[in-house]
């Protein structure tokens, strides 16, 4: 099969080519905060009897995670903490962080806050009005002309549809730039009850943040964007997300979601590239979204893979867990160490919905 990138099969010009919108610069963050999953495990232990279950421990112990990122001190560790609290830490720590990636992609780029057009913010474990893009720009500096759109709810597909609304701006206006940010402070999440639903989730999502810059033009290492593909099951819309209780954003991880990732992202990804017209056996780089051991097990088998393919965001999981939205590109920032020009890679995030966003790259 031949290999277009171009949508209905369009010749690849030079002028095509410096239009594409393409990634200018990446950067990701994390809390200083580093909690081993044993130190994690034992702060909840301290609190609750079902931590101290050996079926928790297994829990913790075969998640595929070593280490995880919070924004909060062990010794300040407290689940019981009331919703105000809980909100104060996410309204300060996501300003924080998501400002932290923001400044160091600008600086990685060496470009400068006046040089964003337009900011998307995607989170979903917090809810602010003015939202996280009106107080990143004021911390940035950003221009006072920025066009803004905040994307809540995305969950950890929440990178995919802000790239795409990036991507869009700028096929639109290709001397603009676009800087997409994503941002969770699953530490302000905390929940506990009874069930295992609970456990898992406590056991897995950690705090991260990454940026985004994408223009046109010469762009070094970085990839060119060519097209983006969605997929829904809403079969599955009770099946993962969060329920607000008692104040507090409870997490829903249904057990069918591990078993149902992989044929989603399979179907996803056969359409991706039927509309590219690109071959399976074309595409270097598989950056899936490091959504917990099980759900990559599913997508691995699903996809038919056997090299490996899924090394980046399996150590991605094991050094950070998942971190929700900014996952994806910290899966990304891996993949770019080892691409090469002319390369293709996939881009896969799942979210709620159940959602599969896919996205074909190239360099």
């Amino acid at each position: 099969m031949s290999t277009s990138i171009f949508p209905q099969s369009q010749p690849a010009t030079e002028e095509s080519r410096n239009v594409m919108p393409r990634l200018l610069s990446l950067s990701t963050a994390v809390p200083s905060e580093r909690w081993t999953q044993e130190e994690t495990l034992a702060r909840f232990a301290e609190h609750f009897s079902q931590y101290r279950e050996p079926i928790a421990e297994r829990i913790f112990r075969n998640s595929g995670i070593d280490h995880r990122n919070f924004s909060i001190k062990q010794e300040d560790f407290d689940p019981t903490v009331d919703s105000d609290e809980l909100h104060a830490i996410y309204s300060e720590e996501s300003l924080k962080l998501g400002s932290r990636a923001a400044r160091q992609c600008l600086e990685q780029g060496d470009f400068s806050a006046t040089d964003v057009d337009y900011l998307v913010v995607a989170t979903c474990t917090g809810y602010l009005c003015p939202g996280l893009t009106a107080r990143i720009a004021r911390e940035l500096g950003l221009r006072d002309d920025i066009q803004r759109a905040d994307l809540v709810g995305m969950g950890c597909s929440g990178a995919m549809p802000s790239l795409q609304r990036a991507n869009d701006f700028v096929r639109a206006y290709p001397d603009k730039r676009a800087l997409v940010i994503t941002v969770e402070i699953s530490s302000a999440c905390w929940y506990v009850d009874d069930t295992m639903e609970t456990i898992v989730g406590n056991a897995i999502c950690a705090d991260g943040a990454a940026a985004a810059l994408i223009g046109t033009g010469d762009s070094g290492n970085y990839p060119a964007i060519a097209q983006f593909a969605g997929l829904m099951d809403t079969g599955y819309i009770e099946s993962v997300g969060f329920e607000f209780k008692a104040g507090k954003n409870r997490i829903i991880l249904a057990k069918e979601l591990r078993d149902a990732s992989g044929p989603l992202v399979k179907t996803a990804v056969e359409r991706l590239l039927d509309q590219t017209g690109v071959a399976w056996n074309a595409i270097d780089h598989w950056i899936i979204h490091s959504g917990g051991k099980r759900v990559l097990d599913s997508i691995d088998q699903s996809l038919g893979f056997k090299n490996n393919e899924l090394a980046n965001s399996r150590t991605v999981l094991r050094e950070c867990g998942n971190m929700s939205s900014p996952t994806l590109f910290f899966v990304l920032e891996r993949a770019l160490r080892d691409a090469r020009p002319g390369d293709l890679g996939v881009l896969v995030a799942l979210g709620p919905g159940l959602s599969a966003e896919t996205a074909l790259i190239h360099w």
